[in-house]
């Protein structure tokens, strides 16, 4: 079993993987910047330390920060948690160099996966349906001539990384040279990649993804799918499980070749194959190599700790469970609480949290790192935490949802509680009228 992990990330997901830690009886170091010195996973870790300033590029992306912190703790492995260095090969593999152990895949699973051009052609090979598309593409009148044969609009996507950097929906023609000079120059900077493919665009689809786990012994499972259509800008808001939209046949199929496209892959640990829902059908769009942030609702149904599995697979262990084990059992629905204000379009709202008060009770989960006088900081993401619910059905949770959400209260800064109340409560979601442009067409352009 491992001994001491590093966890090389900040917030909830920190405090997140600390828990799981404990639980599995395993010292944790936690690393911070300067401002996050005040954050509740550097009291809560065994050990902390401080790697760089307020910049993630010297601090949390600092691989040399990082690792000399582990070799100086004596940590013999590092979870990366989700975003910073958690898709980021390179680190896979100097880790490896210094004697650590990386808690996710391989460095050659994570480029075969994290790389959206590979990740298409290895699902075509193993016979998995994938939306029409391109290979990397270095001059936009290929996206014209591809436009021509399947119609707009067509959306161009950096082949690496994710959360809706180096991506353009194009309607025309007219469109496209700016899309594709705005997609590569995003995708260099955020990914020092500027590679780019194009896709067809489907209008109107369902975003439905299946979490899926493999051990180094070639054992994989699937615990289901989670329906993240209700998104802005490609960033995910409320997350549900399982999808009313999937049938008993149409899960097993998705999860068989969820399955499936893993064992191509050789992929070892916890990670999430995406599909695009359009009908009865269903097309491969990516796969996240790394824990989600909406991992929650599939342990509320599923009853199994994803983040303990996880490290257990990268300790050399078996899966502790088989397909036939996994039952999947009511309904789970998970709200983001960010810091930002939906009526001025979603405005980042960081500050000082005045008043702190999370709901409790039967099927309520928080997952935050927030409290009373805690500063929500500008210089990273403006996740709060993660209130999750569980109910015997969809309706039922909802209702727990909203008591939930009416119960939590946070003062000093716009949230996106009322939002999420409102949302919970529209006919539109009552009656799961939604998919993946609903927000951006019903809120985000009313306020503009």
């Amino acid at each position: 079993m491992i001994k001491k992990v590093l966890i090389a990330n900040r917030g909830e997901i920190a405090i997140r993987i600390i828990r799981a830690c404990r639980e599995l009886q395993i010292p944790t170091v936690a690393v911070y910047s300067e401002p996050d010195a005040g954050s509740l996973h550097v009291s809560y870790a065994d050990e902390a330390y401080c790697i760089g300033p307020k910049e993630s590029s010297k601090s949390y992306l600092s691989i040399p920060a990082i690792i000399s912190v582990a070799l100086t703790s004596g940590a013999d492995a590092i979870h990366p948690g989700y975003g910073f260095l958690s898709e980021n090969a390179d680190f896979v593999d100097i880790c490896k160099e210094h004697g650590i152990k990386f808690i996710g895949p391989s460095s050659d699973s994570m480029n075969k996966a994290g790389d959206k051009a590979t990740a298409r052609k290895t699902m075509i090979e193993n016979g998995i349906p994938v939306t029409p598309g391109t290979d990397i593409i270095d001059d936009p009148k290929e996206i014209k001539k591809f436009a021509k044969k399947v119609g707009y609009p067509v959306i161009i996507k950096a082949t690496a990384g994710g959360g809706g950097k180096g991506m353009r929906i194009v309607n025309n023609e007219n469109e496209v040279e700016e899309a594709f000079n705005l997609c590569q120059t995003e995708a260099l900077k955020a990914f020092n990649n500027k590679d780019v493919y194009c896709e067809k665009y489907l209008l109107n689809p369902r975003h439905i993804e299946v979490q899926v786990i493999g051990d180094s012994r070639g054992n994989v499972v699937h615990l289901g799918e989670r329906d993240c259509s209700i998104q802005r800008r490609h960033q995910k808001l409320i997350e549900e499980a399982p999808s009313v939209f999937v049938s008993e046949k149409l899960r097993k199929k998705m999860g068989d070749d969820a399955v499936k496209a893993v064992k191509a892959l050789k992929y070892e640990g916890v990670g999430t194959i995406e599909f695009l829902l359009d009908g009865e059908n269903y097309y491969f769009m990516e796969m996240n190599t790394r824990v989600q942030v909406e991992h929650c609702v599939t342990e509320m149904i599923s009853m199994i700790d994803i983040l303990k599995e996880q490290i257990r697979i990268a300790s050399g262990m078996k899966l502790s469970f088989s397909q036939d084990d996994v039952e999947l059992k009511g309904h789970a629905i998970e709200c983001r609480i960010n810091a930002e204000d939906h009526e001025r379009n979603f405005m980042p709202n960081p500050g000082k949290i005045g008043g702190y008060v999370a709901p409790g009770g039967f099927g309520v989960r928080v997952d935050s790192h927030a409290y009373a006088g805690y500063d929500v900081l500008p210089y990273y993401d403006s996740l709060i935490g993660k209130l999750i619910c569980w109910g015997k059905d969809r309706e039922d949770c909802r209702k727990r949802m909203l008591m939930a959400l009416n119960q939590y209260v946070i003062t000093g800064i716009k949230t996106t509680i009322p939002f999420h109340k409102e949302i919970l409560n529209s006919e539109d979601f009552i009656k799961s009228k939604i998919d993946t442009s609903y927000i951006d067409n019903k809120y985000s352009k009313a306020n503009k």
